[in-house]
C-alpha cells in the first residue's frame, strides 16, 4: 500500500461556528457533533477566533481510492505507528484515509511505515 506525505503544516482546532471557516481553502476537514465543531486545516487558514487549537501536525494520505469493503486499513497503519510510539489523529473522506502525526514525529512515522512494508511517497 502506498502512503503519500503532504508537505504542509496542519492545525486541529475547535471553533464556535462555521462563519469564519475559509471554505474556499484547498484543504480542510470539518466535524460537527452535538458537543463541538472541530476543524482540521492548513495552519495558515486557521480562523482568528478559535476556541482551542493544536498546531504542528503533518499528514499522511493513503494513496488511491479505498473500497468500503476493505477492512483493517487504519488499524494496520495505526498499529505500526503505535508500535513506534507515535500518536495519531485520523480523519477520513469518502475516498481515503488521512493520518496526522505531530511534525516532530513525521520522520519517525515514515521510517516505521516503510519498515513495515508501506511505500512512502512525497
Amino acid at each position: 500500500m502506498t502512503i503519500e506525505t503532504l508537505g504542509f503544516d496542519l492545525t486541529v482546532c475547535k471553533v464556535a461556528s462555521f462563519a469564519r471557516i475559509n471554505t474556499s481553502a484547498e484543504f480542510f476537514f470539518i466535524g460537527k457533533t452535538d458537543k463541538e465543531i472541530s476543524l482540521v486545516c492548513r495552519t495558515q487558514d486557521v480562523p482568528p477566533d478559535t476556541l482551542a487549537r493544536e498546531d504542528g501536525w503533518r499528514a499522511f494520505r493513503v494513496a488511491g481510492v479505498l473500497d468500503f469493503s476493505l477492512t483493517g486499513v487504519l488499524s494496520g497503519i495505526t498499529g505500526v505507528l503505535a508500535g513506534a510510539g507515535v500518536g495519531v489523529f485520523a480523519v477520513s473522506t469518502y475516498d481515503t484515509d488521512y493520518i496526522l502525526v505531530k511534525r516532530g514525529d513525521a520522520g519517525k512515522a515514515a521510517d516505521a511505515l516503510s519498515r513495515a512494508g508501506y511505500e512512502i511517497r512525497a
